[in-house]
This record gives structure tokens, sequence and C-alpha cells, in this order.
């Protein structure tokens, strides 16, 4: 159960941890922890994504290492047992980052899911929100590595030579064709070879939603063909939208687990 609806939600928020895990890009004018402060849903925890990455790189937003991930989610009051809803107020959707987070750092996927439509839909069916601050109680939080869900440059480059998996690519058009220059100062435009591209919103419905299973499925199925059997990996520009598609794709396959390109075009970009 990757999506969770607003009606769901609103009937068992008093049984969930719920994470508000909004992220911007740099070029955007907006703050979103100070939107958080200023609207929230009830009881929800802030996730900040600049911060709660690995702190020993210059790439945006890679996954941290496991002792600093257990100290991030203990310090958020998450146990290892507790049903997580995670949303954003992002156009990119940004809460599917750390749902794969949680992922890859052993949470059972069947206890951590997306909020569908996130606050934007929340908001327009009129439901609650508020402004007042989440208490925070610590926990022990335990993770468990799963390596077999991250890719790395070698590998990338080795699948380029050898292929064995297809990857597919979240950002623009633009983007991915090097029309548009990249939003960080000095990553060259462009692309990895062999790549194919999907943009993020191809899979979003105006009102944050993700779009029905056999749409998502018609859409895979223009790169991938109509055998799905050879799960795809993902990439963006820094791993943020790379893990919506891993979402969309685990809604038309319920035994795949997200497989990221941790350092996506931030680090193809600048090293090749």
């Amino acid at each position: 159960m990757s999506l969770v609806s607003t009606d769901w939600l609103e009937k068992n928020i008093k049984s969930v941890k719920v994470i508000d895990s909004s992220w911007h890009l740099p070029t955007v004018n907006r703050n979103s922890f100070e939107e958080y402060n200023h609207e929230h849903i009830s009881n929800a925890i802030f996730f900040d994504m600049e911060k709660n990455s690995d702190p020993n790189t210059d790439l945006p937003h890679m996954l941290p290492n496991k002792s600093l991930w257990e100290q991030i989610i203990s310090s958020l009051g998450i146990s290892n047992n507790d049903k997580v809803i995670i949303y954003d107020n992002s156009d990119l959707i940004s809460s599917c980052r750390c749902w794969y987070s949680f992922i890859y750092f052993g949470h059972d996927p069947k206890l951590v899911s997306i909020l569908d439509g996130g606050l934007k839909k929340w908001k327009l069916e009129k439901r609650v929100t508020t402004s007042e601050k989440t208490v925070l109680m610590n926990s022990k939080y335990s993770a468990q590595e799963n390596i077999k869900l991250v890719k790395n440059k070698k590998q990338i480059d080795d699948n380029i030579l050898n292929p064995n998996f297809k990857l597919i690519d979240a950002r623009s058009k633009e983007r991915f064709e090097g029309k548009e220059k990249e939003f960080r100062k000095g990553l060259k435009s462009g692309s990895i070879p062999n790549s194919v591209c999907i943009p993020h919103k191809e899979f979003i419905n105006e009102d944050h939603s993700f779009k029905e299973k056999k749409e998502i499925l018609k859409i895979f199925e223009t790169v991938l063909g109509s055998d799905l059997s050879s799960h795809p990996v993902f990439t963006c520009g820094s791993g943020v939208t790379a893990s919506v598609l891993a979402l969309a794709y685990s809604l038309i396959d319920n035994t795949y687990k997200p497989v990221v390109y941790d350092g996506s075009w931030s680090e193809y970009g600048k090293y090749t």
C-alpha cells in the first residue's frame, strides 16, 4: 500500500505517524519549514530533506549513513513498528524521496505510505490543518540498509557498457536533452548515455494525486515495452523526483522495491 487516500488518513490519523517532507527547488522562493510552521496536518512531524542528508559530501540529498539515519528518525519519535504516512506541499512530490529512504533503511514497505495528493488535495477538500507545534518524544529506531536499492556511479557506468537494467530519468525533457540549464551552479546540461526520460509530472494529476494504475502502466510501456519483468532504475537531478517514478512503478508492481541512482545527474554531470 504505497498510497493512502485523504479519507483514509483522516479516519486513521490517531494511529499513525505523519511526516511533512516538503522540499522546493533552490530557484523557488519558498521555505518549507516556515510553511510547515504556518500550516500542517495535525501532529505532523517536519522532515528536513537538506539537513537529513549525508553531511560529508557536496552532492545534494545523498542518503546518510545507517547511524545518522537512526539518530534522525529516533529524534522524530518514530519506531520500527510505526505506520508512517508522508506528505508534502511541493510540485516535486518530495514525499516520495522520504518514502524511498525509509524503505532503503529497512522500514517495512507495508508500514510506509504516501498521502495521495499531499497537502494540496487535503486543503482542496477543506480538511483540518493547524499551526500547533507537534510534541516529539525520542524513540530508539534501528535501521538495516538494503544496498540493492541504490546504484552508484560505477554501476551506472558499467551498465552503459553492458546493459542489464533500464535507466529512467525523471527530469523534464528540456533538461534531459540539454536544452535547459541545470539549477545548480556549474553543473553542465545533458543526460546519462542510454538513459530514457519520463518527466515525473506525467504521473501526477492536477490535485497532486497519482494517476490511475492503467495510465501509469501505459506511460512506462512507452519506454519499457510490454515486458516489465526487468525492473528499472530511476535517476533525476538529485534523487528527489526519481523517487516519484519509483513510487509510481510500485503501483503497477507490488513486488517492486525502489531502486534509485542516488547521485543522479548532480554526480554524473559533475564527474563525467
